[in-house]
């Protein structure tokens, strides 16, 4: 049997591969989307948390207020944010994802799911069975925290 470290950088190699092929679909949102890097964090930290207030944003990217502000100005003119007033204190403006901006979020994040689809879809129910094994074992893993 191959050393485990062997078996581990084939099967790191392999995954690799497979996203390169995943990724020369250029149909892919990110590539069409023209979001600089900060503005696709604030998007995943939008769809990762809801409406959170500006000053709640800035600390999660990093940024000061004023440099939040721009970035947010930006991604309103594209609909992709909206600043709304906080229902509970009218001096906090809570900033959330527009539907615009989810259906963004969720095609990036959803990208290259049709091409693996096809490509299991080419596996016999046998080879799929072990693709479906070996995807448990490593979620089992993961769950287990020895990730």
């Amino acid at each position: 049997m191959a050393d485990k470290q062997q078996l581990i950088a084939d099967i790191m190699g392999a995954q690799q591969r497979l996203q390169d092929v995943i990724a020369e679909d250029r149909a892919d949102p990110l590539f069409s989307s023209h979001l600089t890097l900060s503005q696709l964090r604030i998007l995943m930290l939008l769809a990762r948390h809801g409406s959170v207030p500006g000053s709640e944003l800035a600390a999660m990217v990093g940024i000061g207020a004023a440099a939040l502000t721009g970035m947010i100005d930006r991604l309103v003119v594209q609909d992709l944010v909206a600043r709304a007033e906080d229902p509970h204190d009218r001096r906090v403006r809570r900033i959330a994802l527009t539907r615009a901006g989810r259906e963004l979020i969720a095609s990036i994040f959803n990208a290259g799911e049709e091409k693996m689809r096809t490509l299991l879809s080419r596996l016999s129910a046998e080879e799929l069975e072990v693709v479906a094994q070996a995807t448990a074992l490593i979620l089992k893993a993961a769950d287990s925290g020895e990730a």
